[in-house]
């Protein structure tokens, strides 16, 4: 993947030039270190790696004795390091490929690293704000996730890794593991709230115009 892959995009994250009146208010990725452990399980599966490597050598050494198991062993264990390597590469790939933005209209989330693809969901259907934080991060490192309608029908195996842990049913897009995540829920926050507050024009008969207030929820 080089710089010039989403070279169409106007700007990073973003499909199309944005609406006269609407701006960025905040841009980010995931915390690649965080993605890796979070969403790719990186320490699960390189534990899983290396208790297999000494449980086989193990095996081996009451059958055949330490001299052919300690090759064993460290063959495993090469095995475990090239596995956690490779989930780190993938992390990595993925926290590349991935940017969300926060406008004064809605979100936007650019994901995909094969295939890239990109959600935008406008703060008006945004049901719920759900905020995450990961445990034990200087960076304040955490997830927010956004629940919207059914009737969006998004998938989870393609906002995936940027969708929240376990919702496959109902799947809810997530801004994973993102630095100051405290910080970037506040923005989304008072900008939802001020959609929701702006005036709208409202249908008149013919020669008139009327203003109101979208109710905010």
């Amino acid at each position: 993947m080089s710089d010039h892959d989403f070279d169409f995009e106007p700007q990073p994250g973003i499909p199309a030039p944005l609406p006269q009146g609407e701006e960025i208010l905040w841009q980010g990725s995931p915390d690649m270190k965080a993605l890796a452990s979070e969403a790719f399980k990186i320490r699960w599966v390189t534990g899983y790696m290396v208790a297999l490597a000494f449980w086989r050598a193990f095996v081996i050494w009451t059958e055949s004795g330490l001299a052919k198991a300690l090759p064993t062993l460290v063959l495993y264990l090469l095995f475990a390091v090239g596995t956690y390597l490779l989930v780190l590469l993938l992390a990595y790939v993925q926290a590349r490929a991935t940017i969300y933005t926060l406008t004064s209209a809605r979100a936007i989330l650019r994901v995909g690293a094969a295939l890239q693809v990109t959600f935008t969901v406008p703060y008006k259907v945004i049901e719920v704000a759900a905020l995450g934080l990961t445990k034990r991060s200087k960076q304040g490192i955490g997830t927010l996730a956004l629940q919207v309608p059914d009737e969006m029908r998004l998938s989870y195996t393609v906002l995936w890794p940027s969708a929240r842990p376990w919702h496959i049913r109902h799947p809810q897009p997530a801004f994973r593991c993102i630095p100051e995540a405290e910080k970037v829920a506040r923005i989304l926050a008072e900008a939802a709230q001020a959609k929701l507050n702006e005036p709208e024009l409202t249908h008149a008969p013919v020669g008139t115009a009327t203003a109101g207030l979208a109710p905010a929820e």
